[in-house]
């Protein structure tokens, strides 16, 4: 039988692609021989037809680039892709803020050190974005004569 004829059912066999399908070159004679699909089967169990690996992919470059993101390299301007927002969002910005905010202020409320009123009037104040951090904050209350110069 002819070799592409060979080739195409023993990648019916290996249920693979002709692509992956080797055949020894020494024994050609034994694959014009063959005339039927149990001769090709005959020539798999004698390793003259074998089926090549699936090449994969290597992971290891992709491993380095992690490596050296970690160590914080490759994140110059050259590298950057994408608007500031897009790299971190507004809303999660605002989110990691306004929750630092919050939890300062109440901190101070449960260590006595504002009462409920102040606590309400400045919960607002940070709602409306006046205030951008916890140094702030501390600054606001001290100016407001809230807080101790040693606080």
């Amino acid at each position: 039988m002819r070799l592409d004829t060979a080739r195409r059912i023993a990648s019916d066999e290996f249920k693979a692609g002709e692509s992956r399908i080797w055949i020894d070159t020494n024994s050609l004679n034994l694959i014009q021989e063959a005339a039927t699909r149990q001769d090709i089967r005959e020539l798999i169990e004698k390793h003259v037809i074998q089926v090549k690996q699936k090449k994969g992919n290597s992971n290891g470059r992709f491993k380095q680039r992690l490596k050296q993101l970690a160590k914080e390299r490759r994140r110059g301007p050259g590298s950057v892709r994408g608007t500031r927002n897009a790299r971190f969002p507004r809303k999660r910005r605002w989110i990691k803020t306004i929750r630092a905010l919050r939890d300062e202020l109440r901190l101070l409320k449960s260590q006595g050190k504002i009462d409920s009123k102040a606590y309400r009037k400045y919960y607002r104040i940070i709602k409306g974005g006046t205030i951008k951090s916890r140094a702030q904050l501390r600054s606001q209350l001290k100016i407001a004569g809230l807080l101790g110069e040693d606080q």
